[in-house]
């Protein structure tokens, strides 16, 4: 018993002597160390690129008696096109303003409200502006690092934040108890997202912006959650294309029924209707609540991205004439539905 504790003390002996002789173990202080620098200049570097690009918006208060800083947004192109949150500016009855840099002032002139989703373009009369870089949303990874800049509370502009990827691919509902919007596939970050940093911008440690800063969870700490960029860009380049944000719409409320739960309840796999907007296509063209729409124009309706039904109807064109395959009462029949423009 002895010998062995004497073996140990020898041994720890022999190990002190040669961390202090030679230095070893410092290398793993300084590896630590190099770390906490690494990170430390991404977060910098990225800060330092990418603040001229991010603005604040401010809305015009009644009566002209000054201006109340709302929201955050950042630049897409030099001349003049900036992307925030649609319910930034929600009310439309006012005017709007973008803060670039610390002081500059410049008038809105246009807003372009995406009617699916929590997005504007907001049009400002100014060229010559830096415009963020847009990265692939599709490649991000849980515990990936990320930044988020934004006017925090409606009151401290450029407050950065940073944190991680904490869940992807998850479904909210945003919005206030008068309007609110039921989102998919976002993104949670630990990152503080605060009031006044919606329409804001969340970098990757390249400094690409990956998502757009939509909301924080009332009822936890440190849980907040951003559209992905992807989903921006699909929405710029129909701006892009079109000139607007307008898309057709269905106007049906609805479950997907996956093969599973299909067979399970004897039903069939497809998109099973809840709900039926007043005065929508659906609604005229005679789609029911309880109804299973299985196809669109022969395209088969699956719980997968690909196959889901809003993605289908907005590959599709206002007007478009459309064949729907739906099951009800045990049988199955197409109806013909007019694709109509939704409003904002």
């Amino acid at each position: 018993m002895k010998k062995g504790i004497l073996m140990g003390l020898i041994i720890g002996v022999v190990v002190m002597f040669l961390v202090f002789k030679f230095g070893f173990g410092k290398e793993i202080v300084n590896i630590t160390k190099n770390e906490i620098v690494d990170e430390e200049s991404v977060v910098t570097r990225v800060v330092e690129k990418a603040t001229p690009s991010v603005v604040t918006i401010s809305m015009v208060k009644v009566g002209g008696s000054g201006n109340q800083d709302v929201g955050s947004g950042f630049i897409i192109s030099n001349d003049g096109l900036i992307v925030t949150n649609k319910h930034v500016v929600a009310d439309t009855t006012l005017k709007y303003k973008v803060v670039i840099g610390k002081d500059e002032v410049v008038e809105v002139e246009n807003i372009y409200r995406d009617p699916l989703n929590d997005l504007a373009i907001l049009r400002v009369k100014k060229t010559g502006l830096n415009a963020v870089d847009l990265g692939d949303s599709d490649k991000l990874k849980v515990g990936q690092s990320v930044i988020a800049i934004g006017t925090a509370l409606g009151e401290f502009r450029s407050t950065v934040t940073t944190g991680v990827v904490s869940g992807l691919g998850r479904g909210i509902v945003a919005g206030s108890a008068e309007n609110t919007e039921k989102l998919d596939n976002v993104i949670q970050t630990d990152a503080a997202i605060n009031l006044g940093n919606s329409g804001g911008p969340l970098f990757n440690s390249g400094g690409q912006v990956i998502g757009v800063n939509v909301a924080v969870s009332a009822s936890g700490q440190n849980i907040g959650f951003a559209l992905p960029i992807n989903l921006t860009k699909e929405s710029v380049e129909y701006f892009r294309t079109t000139g607007e944000f307008d898309r057709p719409y269905l106007g049906v409320g609805y479950k997907m029924v996956n093969q599973e739960l299909a067979t399970k309840n004897k039903i069939v796999a497809g998109a099973w209707v809840q709900g039926i907007s007043e005065n929508s296509p659906a609604k005229k063209a005679g789609i029911k609540i309880g109804d299973i729409i299985t196809e669109i124009d022969g395209e088969k309706l699956t719980d997968s991205d690909n196959g889901d039904l809003v993605k289908t109807i907005n590959n599709k064109k206002i007007g478009d004439v459309i064949k729907v395959k739906i099951y009800r009462d045990k049988t199955e029949q197409i109806i013909n539905v007019t694709l109509e423009k939704k409003e904002s």
